[in-house]
């Protein structure tokens, strides 16, 4: 069967661009915006809407396949592509990937993936969110010319089994990290509440007195809130390189820090994601390595998660085989294609690093639910629940996704 046509719409994201630069400089919130000059390149505010692009592949026979270009909340941050607006990449997409496709046969999806992860224009590869949108589409493209879901397309090239049960769930707040937090328990999300410490002064503390302040009502409210006696979920916390900045990267500070956290977390376990971001990647690197084995050291049970300078497959395998943290999250639109995420799963399952495939707020329901096909074909350590950072929807969207993919794996 061949690809008949390709084209493009211009779409919104379910949250927004934000200047990590700016916000962690102290760029002030005033209701859902942010006051204070942009800090990084492209950016025209420290918060602009989210940008989005579908790219819809029309097949011979009539079917419809489809997957969604999208950059991560924090575009440009990190070793980051730049900011993804719309109106500058579907002039590329049209001219550049269009006349790869159309009137082609379908191949498999690794072969076709490949020729889009691998593309450049001049000396520069392609944006990492239209690789990221593109080979979501190819996937359903795979999947709708054999008449079957995209899972069971990633299962059958990957050599992988479709997993029999949902896969654990970790859902984010925002800022709204206490309303949030109840929502994500009523729902009963296996893992929570990210909850955006992005800040020493208003949401870390000085000391780390509010974030410790924070996880202590959260365990209590956990144990007040939830109707299920047998629910037991993972304690998530986000803190955006924050520990090293109040801590003046002093590593017995921090790691005796974790140690203080963990017991307010009790009786829920506790992972902590980018303690420390030193502007660069073996820096970064190093550091967290150092963090992981202070806390074996000091028999502290909390998980340091990689995110910052662990962007690319290339990073992620990185962080792994020098055990940098015990679970590196898998930023999906950062690696470009998503075979690139199917892959980092498999490298960390393999190597004894947890798979967090995660993603942003900052992507669609489109990715979402492609994000859930690859899930519950490579059986990550947990899920993230997007887009957005209301709770209900994209939890919901991520959830029905599985539940699908579970009634349709066995009669497809």
């Amino acid at each position: 069967m061949k690809i008949k046509d390709i084209v493009c719409s211009a779409g919104k994201t379910g949250f927004f661009f934000d200047d990590q630069k700016a916000i962690k400089s102290g760029a002030k919130m005033d209701g859902n915006v942010y006051i204070g000059k942009p800090m990084t390149e492209g950016f025209k505010a420290v918060r602009q809407a989210g940008e989005s692009i579908s790219v819809i592949f029309i097949l011979e026979d009539g079917e419809i396949a489809y997957g969604d270009c999208a950059a991560v909340q924090y575009s440009g941050a990190g070793g980051r592509d730049p900011l993804f607006l719309a109106s500058d990449f579907i002039p590329i997409i049209e001219r550049e990937i269009k006349p790869l496709f159309v009137g082609k046969e379908i191949g498999t999806f690794k072969e076709m993936s490949k020729i889009v992860d691998d593309m450049s224009i001049g000396e520069k590869r392609l944006h990492t969110a239209i690789r990221y949108g593109i080979t979501q589409a190819l996937l359903d493209t795979v999947a709708k010319a054999h008449r079957k879901i995209p899972a069971q397309i990633i299962a059958a090239e990957y050599g992988t089994t479709i997993s029999n049960t949902p896969i654990p769930i970790f859902s984010q707040s925002g800022d709204e990290r206490y309303s949030g937090a109840d929502a994500m328990i009523l729902k009963a999300a296996a893992v929570l509440p990210h909850a955006l410490i992005n800040n020493v002064e208003t949401k870390l503390g000085a000391n780390g007195e509010k974030l410790a302040e924070y996880v202590a009502w959260l365990s209590k409210r956990i144990r007040d809130v939830s109707h299920e006696p047998s629910y037991n979920p993972v304690l998530h916390i986000d803190v955006y390189g924050t520990f090293g900045i109040a801590f003046d990267n002093d590593m017995e500070r921090i790691t005796d820090y974790i140690g203080s956290l963990e017991g307010a977390a009790k009786p829920f376990h506790l992972r902590i994601e980018g303690p420390i971001d030193t502007g660069e990647r073996e820096g970064t690197m190093l550091a967290l390595r150092n963090i992981r084995q202070k806390l074996e050291q000091k028999g502290i049970d909390v998980e340091i998660v990689a995110d910052e300078w662990c962007n690319t497959y290339e990073d992620i395998v990185y962080f792994t085989d020098n055990k940098a943290g015990h679970m590196a999250q898998i930023k999906t639109p950062d690696l470009g294609g998503i075979n690139n995420s199917i892959e980092a799963v498999l490298y960390c399952k393999a190597n004894n690093m947890g798979a967090y495939l995660g993603g942003t707020c900052n992507e669609t329901e489109r990715s979402g639910q492609i994000c859930a096909h690859i899930a519950m074909a490579t059986s990550p350590a947990q899920v993230l629940a997007k887009p957005g950072m209301g709770v209900n929807e994209g939890f919901m969207i991520v959830y029905n996704e599985m539940q699908r993919i579970l009634a349709l794996k066995g009669v497809l």
